[in-house]
């Protein structure tokens, strides 16, 4: 189990319904391959560990490793690389070229959709 000792937490919006079903899926692989990841939902958890609120927490996947936060693309990355199905994701979408790609990708279309989708059922919710 080389390379992955120390447990990584990933913090999530479990209320995010693409987000849970893809964070399902790791948490499946990661018990099935005794990997030491943790889960912790947005909404269930204590944010100070990852040093963001609930708002910034919802904009983005973040990761705490080795006593870092990654979030976004980064984020994605450092998990891929823990989980041995998901290696290849994190050279493919780290390659020259792709990287930058990618990021863009995340950072300006993907994470601002589904954040966009959060507020809709949040404030769906409050009606």
């Amino acid at each position: 189990m080389s390379g992955h000792e120390t447990e990584m937490r990933v913090l999530y919006n479990a209320e995010c319904p693409i987000c849970s079903r893809e964070i399902d899926h790791y948490r499946d692989r990661a018990a099935r391959d005794g990997l030491p990841l943790r889960f912790d939902a947005l909404h269930q958890s204590d944010l100070t560990a990852y040093g963001v609120d609930a708002d910034q927490a919802a904009r983005r996947l973040h990761v705490l490793h080795d006593g870092r936060v990654l979030s976004g693309m980064a984020a994605f990355r450092v998990l891929w690389r823990q989980m041995p199905h998901l290696a290849w994701l994190t050279r493919a979408t780290a390659a020259p070229g792709v990287r930058q790609i990618a990021d863009a990708v995340y950072d300006r279309v993907l994470a601002p959709l589904l954040y966009r989708m959060h507020l809709r059922r949040t404030a769906g919710r409050a009606r």
